[in-house]
């Protein structure tokens, strides 16, 4: 098995993609009004509408409602990540902060409310952990 991919379903897919262009500096693929992805080398984020709900089970998902999934991305300078995104993010829940287990973290809320956070690994243990191929801790 292999894991490729996250979708958050939103009510205005057009603003999300933009917000997750901007901070993440990659471009989106449109399938249609509906759906788009932005793909890295290792996943995919994908957004999806309201209107694509249905499809799956309706009511099986509502937009801007996550208490409990934080979105993350592995970057080489958090701080620079969060310098660039000062000023259009309005919301961070955090600065960056070295963690205890050796990542410096940026925690943030796209405009659903979803938490978004940008991570480097800092310490010799962190920077082994993030190049292992079962993925980095956070």
């Amino acid at each position: 098995m292999q894991f490729v991919s996250t979708r958050v379903i939103t009510g205005d897919v057009a603003r999300l993609v933009d917000f997750y262009e901007r901070a993440t500096a990659v471009s989106a693929t449109w399938a249609n009004e509906d759906f788009a992805e932005l793909r890295t080398a290792s996943a995919t984020l994908a957004i999806g509408s309201t209107r694509t709900v249905p499809l799956f089970a309706p009511g099986s998902a509502r937009p801007a409602d996550n208490h409990s999934v934080i979105l993350e991305f592995l970057v080489d300078d958090v701080d620079g990540v969060y310098k660039n995104l000062s000023g259009f993010v309005e919301d961070f829940v955090n600065e960056p902060t070295t963690m205890p287990w050796g990542n410096r973290t940026l925690l943030l809320r796209d405009p659903d409310g979803n938490l978004v956070n940008f991570f480097t690994p800092v310490t010799p243990a962190a920077i082994a952990r993030s190049a292992r191929p079962t993925g980095p801790a956070r």
